[in-house]
């Protein structure tokens, strides 16, 4: 903008400053001095704001030391560290300290024969004899516990012909201990070499002579995948434990023919392995009347002849 002066035309730069707060024109000019705008408000508002919250904290400032004076503590300090970063540490050093511990005291477990197989106990026999078992298991007398395999072991002793399962636990400070689960014999059967013993699972597991009461079995393909010698088990695992002594011979030539024989002569006629539960109810009751065939191959119309 070009202004004329005394000395002639000049010319004049304005520079643009901060945008004055508008003026009413109804307003005379001494209380336009003292008008304040929205503008002015929050920047005031907020200098108010703030000036109060110094103001608390402060104030609260000065309650704790005149409290930490009242009971003779020292003055805290702003570069003091935090009694949380502190407690923290001290968890980290003890665990750091607990780890390496136990690191160290598994190491000597492990590799030395403080806690070592001393003694191992075999639980659970009968007809297995203990030297048997212990040849089998193959521990070694001093090995530490934790070198031990204890699955192999009660793999290799699970081997035996008359073990059904093996337990193998460690026993600190110094004990294995092994727990044998034996066969049972539930049927047995003449082979040209002897009579051989079933279990409960169809598994050949002894050959030897068998116990008074133990019935006969009369199947083409006795084992523990043959349908027949399954259903056969079946049947003498469902009769009450006074017929099972009956039982003198239970033939299954198939799974749909089964049939018992009594060491006094009496003949069950069973049929199928269906509903083999309600056959031995109705059987257990109809021994108790005479005769000679008890068919319960329909047990919901069991006969007596």
């Amino acid at each position: 903008m070009t202004e004329t002066g005394p000395d002639g035309p000049e010319e004049v730069t304005e520079v643009p400053g901060a945008a004055a707060e508008p003026q009413r024109p109804d307003m005379p000019p001494a209380a336009a001095e003292d008008y304040e705008g929205p503008r002015r408000r929050a920047r005031r508002e907020r200098a108010e704001r703030r000036a109060a919250r110094d103001r608390a904290v402060a104030i609260e400032h000065a309650r704790r030391e005149a409290k930490r004076r009242a009971a003779g503590q020292p003055a805290d300090t702003p570069n003091a560290v935090a009694r949380s970063t502190i407690r923290g540490l001290k968890v980290l050093l003890w665990s750091a300290l607990a780890a390496v511990v136990a690191v160290a005291l598994g190491l000597v477990l492990y590799f030395t024969p403080l806690m070592s197989a001393r003694a191992v106990v075999v639980d659970g026999v009968a007809a297995v004899p203990v030297e048997q078992v212990l040849a089998t298991a193959g521990v070694v007398p001093g090995t530490p516990l934790l070198q031990i395999d204890t699955d192999s072991v009660a793999e290799r002793v699970a081997t035996i012909r008359r073990v059904a399962t093996a337990r193998v636990q460690r026993e600190y400070p110094s004990t294995l201990r092994i727990t044998v689960v034996e066969r049972v014999p539930v049927v047995v059967k003449d082979y040209p070499d002897g009579p051989h013993l079933f279990d409960r699972d169809g598994v050949d597991f002894a050959t030897e002579p068998p116990p008074p009461t133990l019935p006969y079995l009369d199947t083409d393909h006795p084992g523990p995948k043959d349908p027949a010698t399954k259903a056969a088990l079946e049947v003498m695992l469902a009769l009450p434990p006074d017929v099972v002594a009956q039982v003198g011979r239970i033939a299954a030539p198939s799974v749909a023919s089964i049939a018992l024989t009594l060491t006094d002569g009496r003949v069950v006629v069973w049929g199928t392995n269906e509903r083999t539960d309600e056959k031995a109810l109705k059987l257990a009751a109809l021994l108790t009347q005479p005769g000679h065939t008890y068919d319960v191959s329909s047990p919901d119309l069991p006969t007596v002849k």
